[in-house]
């Protein structure tokens, strides 16, 4: 089932997990400290959830990391695969097992949350730009279809968690300048008085880019307001405010650009300024009990206002942008009682959320010019869900854990552009998720467990483009999910050393998959497709100041019957997925502040394409970061860092175009560069 990974990266493998299980003297006896999870909605131990999960602390988002991809921290996570860090004006592309894998720019088919406010659409989508890594806290990743905990698009979850002021007050004030004109600065304050806390956190980024047509200028605020009432009761708002005017866009080669310059520019985003600007305001209030009757409640709302205008790079109906107001409410309830004589936890609760954009598209011809509006719509998104979820303790060891969802998802286009017709139309969805897992938590660091779900995913608004003319695409339905996975985590105390393993197998019915028509991307059900793999996470600490983290993924990613008029695909990879990653971090850290880290980073070969003609060579990456920390006085402290990513210069393509139109599927990545920062804490 699975390729086998080339001879050096065999070869490296047991020169690692050799020592691993083969140290005999301990390094340390002393146990990991109790880790618990929280986003999978019912807060447990790690070693009592019976999924794939993993947690990223403060460290491993900022040491040494300028803060501003999300790819910097998750490299770390096995199952997750993430493309597109240098071109801004697409965004990101993460994938989960496969899931968010077809998107051409942008994030489908997971579940972003932020504070708990989520940052996924009601109609699937979901953008990265307003995330603040200079504020995270924490990352959980739950790596697995994830719909009953979160309805639509939850082929996993990534919840990220920032700084409320109570944990490390203070102010920060960081500067980072590196290669491709890449320019930051942040000034962080925070700090809890009284019943009072509050975080505040800014930051302003500029990149001229590797490539030609590639700048970036972007503003981000991010502050959490936090008062007590009462030792069981708190009330949160929290205020995120992003400015980016300016990203551009460079578009993707041919292979024959590639060769004659890979930090050119397609011609048409050079022809066409090729381009997004967007403004963003989001607020958000929250509530928490922890004694409402016999449990606790938490109550949460948002609303957002996000103003987006973006130049495609392809002659046509290329000028786009919309209005959106976006705005949701959640209510949960979490209690633990006894079931008989056993031990029950469940959490009970709703979400809804709305989506309303005001949508316009306009022609563009060859020198830029813009002409005629093709398209004036509204599209909203509603949606609302009803779950419940509980553990019960079948013995100290064994806990059984169940969950079930219901989601009512509607999509209404309202057309106002009639030259083409009216082309107004309106789908609704109703879909029932369902999960089941077992723990066995056979010593209090060890643990074996087991699970399936289910997952669904309603295609976007952007997805039911239809290719004949306005309005909904009649053919397509949203795609489902089954999970089935079987886990074991634990800590070896004698070795010091962490493993998470995890092994997949995920069937998809009617898979979303993108195609190329005249430029733009349009989508169609695939049949069925079939995810199976092996994840292996594993931590060592080899002495005081050594450790070393390592990620493995191995994975096939097929389509099981997919076809079209013209061709069968059966048998063939999905594209834009490598099959083979592998991350190793060994990292030095001394008492007083002063570190380094030395990063290699194996991705294995792809394809671009649904009949598997272009292939994308496999590659290494080794990134190198240091630091050093200086106390200027009791409360004052001079931190220093400096890093390198592709310190060996590495040819290989930061983002892949899922069958690209005249054969445009690469966009190429920089070669060796080099950042560095000074941050003064007071």
């Amino acid at each position: 089932m699975y390729k086998l990974l080339p001879p050096s990266l065999l070869l490296a493998s047991c020169a690692v997990s050799g020592p691993l299980w083969a140290q005999a003297e301990p390094v340390s006896t002393q146990a990991l400290p109790t880790v618990e999870v929280s986003a999978p909605r019912l807060a447990r131990e790690l070693y009592a959830t019976p999924a794939a999960v993993s947690i990223l602390d403060r460290d491993a988002i900022a040491q040494g990391q300028q803060r501003v991809r999300l790819d910097e921290s998750l490299v770390r996570v096995p199952g997750v695969f993430v493309q597109n860090r240098d071109n801004f004006a697409q965004g990101q592309r993460i994938a989960i097992r496969g899931f968010g894998a077809r998107a051409p720019f942008g994030v489908r088919g997971i579940t972003v949350m932020v504070d708990g406010i989520p940052y996924t659409l009601p109609d699937g989508q979901a953008q990265l730009d307003a995330i603040d890594l200079d504020s995270a806290e924490r990352i959980e990743v739950i790596r697995g279809p994830s719909s009953v905990l979160y309805g639509n698009a939850a082929g996993g979850v990534i919840d990220v968690t920032t700084a409320d002021g109570r944990d490390n007050p203070g102010t920060r004030l960081r500067v980072g300048v590196g290669s491709d004109g890449y320019r930051k600065a942040a000034l962080q304050t925070g700090g809890a008085q009284g019943e009072w806390s509050h975080h505040v956190s800014f930051s302003a980024l500029n990149v001229d880019g590797y490539r030609d047509q590639s700048s970036t200028e972007k503003y981000l605020l991010n502050a959490k307001l936090r008062r007590e009432l009462g030792s069981e009761r708190a009330l949160t708002a929290i205020v995120n405010l992003l400015e980016n005017p300016r990203s551009e866009d460079p578009g993707a080669l041919n292979a024959g650009e590639v060769a004659s310059g890979r930090h050119q520019a397609a011609p048409n985003a050079l022809a066409l300024d090729s381009h997004q600007k967007v403004d963003q305001q989001l607020v958000g209030l929250q509530y928490e009990d922890l004694a409402a009757g016999p449990g606790e409640l938490y109550l949460k709302g948002f609303i957002a206002r996000r103003d987006f205008e973006q130049q495609l790079p392809y002659v046509g109906d290329s000028r786009l942008g919309y209005k959106r107001d976006y705005m949701g409410a959640s209510a949960e309830y979490h209690h633990d009682i006894t079931l008989g004589e056993l031990p029950l936890s469940y959490v009970a609760g709703i979400d809804v959320a709305r989506q309303s954009d005001d949508r316009f598209r306009n022609d563009v011809n060859a020198q830029g010019a813009v002409g005629d509006q093709v398209a004036d719509e509204t599209q909203k998104a509603t949606s609302a869900g009803v779950f419940a979820q509980g553990d019960l303790d079948i013995t100290e060891q064994v806990t059984l854990s169940l969950g079930a969802r219901f989601d009512r998802v509607d999509l209404d286009v309202g057309d106002q552009y009639f030259d083409d017709g009216d082309q107004s139309g309106e789908r609704t969805f109703n879909e029932w998720s369902g999960s089941a897992g077992l723990s066995y938590r056979y010593r209090p660091q060890q643990q074996v467990y087991i699970n399936t779900g289910t997952a669904f995913e309603t295609p976007t608004f952007a997805e039911f483009a239809n290719p004949a003319g306005g309005g909904f695409n009649p053919s397509i339905e949203p795609q489902k999910a089954w999970n089935r996975e079987v886990g074991m985590r634990g800590y070896i105390e004698p070795l010091a050393m962490d493993y998470d393993v995890a092994l997949f197998s995920v069937r998809v019915r009617d898979e979303l998959v993108p195609y190329d028509e005249g430029g733009r991307t349009f989508y169609q059900n695939a049949g069925d497709t079939n995810r199976d793999g092996l994840e292996v996470a594993l931590g060592w600490q080899l002495a005081d100041q050594w450790r070393l983290d390592s990620a493995l993924t191995l994975a096939r990613y097929e389509f099981d019957r997919f076809s079209t008029p013209d061709e069968r695909f059966d048998g063939k990879r999905i594209p834009g997925l490598p099959e083979q990653t592998w991350v190793n971090q060994l990292t030095w850290e001394s008492s007083a502040h002063r570190f380094a880290t030395l990063e290699t980073q194996y991705t294995g070969d792809m394809v671009a394409d649904n009949a598997n003609e272009t292939d994308i060579d496999s590659y290494w990456l080794v990134n190198l970061r240091v630091g050093d920390g200086w106390q200027l006085g009791s409360d004052s402290r001079l931190n220093a860092y400096v890093g390198v990513r592709n310190l060996f210069d590495q040819e290989h393509y930061a983002n892949v175009r899922l069958n690209g139109t005249y054969g445009r599927y690469y966009e190429p990545a920089p070669g060796r560069s080099v950042y560095g920062g000074v941050e003064m804490r007071f």
